[in-house]
């Protein structure tokens, strides 16, 4: 007998066939209905026992949360909610769940409770959603790139460069904490670890896909990412995915239109794969804001800002017209902001990206052309001298959701930038060798993947988007 997974037999539908079928008990009914989930599909399957042909004891073990296989005929369902349902036949428990200590129970869970409960939580319908959305956003990213020629590289998770030159990193070591060996002036002695040098979880892979890329043309890295930055907030994570393609002869021009390009098609792909889970996740998103003030809702529900990022071109406009945009604006000159724009060479914060974005532009912008001294050293130096090739992409309601630059090709005005940071040239030696052998025009971007999935399903804080999040004095499960 074939067994199916729920999502395939209500799709399909084989009315009157013998059907099996495996699951967790989502809630069970007057002894009779169990509403049964495999994970396949936000929707459940109906299973109807006729309790007087089961054995009492087998009864009691169906309780919600217990594992099930199911056995019986698919009919048309009589009842209202579904469209088909299992006469069942037989009835096997895999594994029982004590309804006393079982903690993910038929009724509503806060987010934070859920998150104490990570291991259980994707049994629920908003991180089953959640889930399969992020699994579809990552095949399609993967997809994407594949098919426009890319190819896929593993940048090393360990490193001894700070691509990022923030100097949040978490170290690596095997040296005894308690009693690490030192060199004469009296510093740890870092010859003696591991690596006989001072290395690090990586903050990007970027530096490593910038010399593949002068080999292979074009590639992206897809990978776990580091940062050892003290931010409990409901944007910052210690670990999360990065996706950075590094493109050889890009321009900037080109590098946007890659990350445009790439974004729509990614959302794309998860609004004609996930509509079921969209579905849910908006409905979701509603009821939870109208706890909310009218002034914090959405302008958009959240199918609807979807397709707002796939059907716009996106704007694009420098640093400088922003400034005075942003400077002349009713909310700077009201002081609603709560960082002021008072002059060029401010770092601008996401309730001015959201403004640009939501109220003046009304559609997705791309900012190009920042003041170098607010960049990191690899941007590419414009002839004024003060600004670098640089871009971000700001979504509504997220603010930057992708950073990228045309990469500094020139040798002296590299070596230059170094030094100004204070960055060890000896450290870098090998990405100065990229300038040195056949040096070339190049461009990439990054990705934060969590942002993504926040901004595709709605979750409000990066944590419930990532199956295990890892944040400061956190690191359970």
């Amino acid at each position: 007998m074939k067994s199916y997974s729920v999502k395939e037999l209500l799709k399909k539908q084989p009315i009157g066939e013998h059907v099996e079928v495996n699951g967790w008990v989502k809630t069970f009914r007057s002894n009779r209905f169990v509403a049964l989930n495999d994970g396949s599909i936000i929707h459940n399957l109906q299973c109807v026992i006729d309790f007087e042909n089961f054995d009492e004891d087998l009864l009691k073990q169906i309780s919600t949360g217990a594992a099930l296989k199911v056995t019986g005929t698919l009919v048309e369902s009589q009842g209202r909610g579904q469209s088909v349902e299992i006469q069942a036949t037989a009835v096997f428990v895999h594994g029982t769940a004590d309804p006393e200590t079982y903690p993910i129970q038929p009724k509503k869970h806060s987010l934070e409770f859920l998150r104490e409960k990570a291991h259980l939580r994707v049994r629920t319908n908003t991180f089953s959603a959640v889930m399969r959305v992020r699994s579809a956003l990552s095949f399609a990213v993967h997809q994407y790139f594949q098919q426009k020629g890319f190819y896929y590289m593993h940048a090393p998770i360990i490193t001894g460069s700070d691509a990022e030159g923030a100097g949040e990193m978490f170290r690596v070591s095997t040296l005894d904490p308690k009693s690490p060996p030192l060199d004469d002036s009296g510093a740890i002695d870092y010859s003696q670890d591991f690596f006989g040098k001072e290395t690090n979880l990586t903050v990007s892979g970027q530096l490593e896909a910038e010399t593949y890329a002068m080999g292979l043309g074009n590639v992206y890295t897809f990978g776990p990412t580091f940062r050892a930055e003290n931010s409990n907030t409901s944007r910052h994570l210690a670990e999360f995915w990065m996706i950075e393609p590094e493109m050889a002869f890009y321009d900037l021009d080109a590098n946007m239109d890659l990350a445009e390009e790439f974004i729509k098609s990614i959302l794309s792909y998860v609004l004609e794969n996930c509509k079921d889970d969209l579905e849910f996740l908006e409905k979701r998103l509603l009821d939870e804001e109208k706890s909310k003030p009218q002034n914090e809702r959405s302008d958009m529900a959240l199918i609807e800002k979807l397709k707002f990022i796939v059907d716009n071109n996106f704007k694009r406009v420098t640093y400088t017209e922003a400034i005075e945009i942003l400077r002349n604006c009713k909310p700077n000159k009201k002081k609603r902001f709560q960082f002021p724009i008072d002059e060029w060479g401010a770092d601008l914060q996401s309730e001015h990206e959201r403004f640009l974005v939501e109220k003046h532009f009304k559609c997705p912008v791309i900012l190009f052309d920042y003041p170098a001294n607010i960049k990191a050293f690899y941007m590419r130096l414009n002839e004024d001298g003060k600004t670098v090739r640089a871009m971000d992409v700001l979504f509504p309601g997220i603010g930057e959701i992708v950073g990228g630059s045309q990469r500094e090709e020139r040798l002296e005005v590299l070596q230059q930038k170094i030094k100004d940071l204070n960055i060890d040239e000896k450290e870098l030696w090998w990405y100065l060798d990229l300038r040195r052998f056949g040096t070339a025009v190049h461009s990439g971007f990054g990705l934060g993947f969590e942002r993504m999935v926040q901004f595709a399903t709605g979750m409000g804080n990066i944590r419930d988007v990532i199956p295990y999040p890892r944040t400061p004095q956190n690191a359970e499960f």
